[in-house]
């Protein structure tokens, strides 16, 4: 039984790189704590191939940065997987973004995930007022006394 235990633990496969970064994601949107951010920026990056002979990867990367208990933290995303959920053309430098992050762990992070994103759909909009009223001045009119 112990023989069968030991050969089963070293011949079993093991989840993929894939797998991994996809229950990550699954676990930082159940259970992460929310944080404001900002987007840096959105680019492609070429990897080069695992082979020899195999083709060339381009990874969509999601570049964010957040602040949680004065500390700053820079971060990326690969978002390559995640293309029906981003946008990457609607992405832009400078907006303000949520990150998900775990609580004892805040460099593992995320912005997106399957079930959930943080990004924003444009800056909100403030409600345009046609006519204030005027601005009481009459105060200022008066002469306190004592001040010439």
């Amino acid at each position: 039984m112990l023989l069968v235990a030991g050969l089963w633990l070293l011949l079993r496969k093991g989840p993929t790189p894939e797998e991994r970064e996809r229950a990550r994601r699954h676990f930082l949107s159940h259970s992460g704590r929310v944080v404001d951010g900002m987007l840096l920026d959105i680019c492609e990056v070429e990897v080069a191939a695992k082979t020899k002979n195999g083709p060339s990867r381009t990874l969509t990367m999601l570049l964010y940065s957040y602040r949680i208990g004065g500390v700053d933290y820079e971060s990326s995303q690969d978002v390559t997987d995640l293309l029906k959920v981003v946008d990457a053309a609607q992405v832009r430098a400078g907006f303000p973004c949520s990150a998900r992050y775990q609580p004892g762990n805040p460099q593992n992070s995320i912005v997106v995930a399957e079930q959930w994103s943080g990004l924003r759909a444009g800056l909100p909009v403030l409600p345009v007022f046609d006519d204030p009223d005027p601005i009481d001045k009459s105060h200022l009119e008066v002469l306190r006394p004592g001040r010439g």
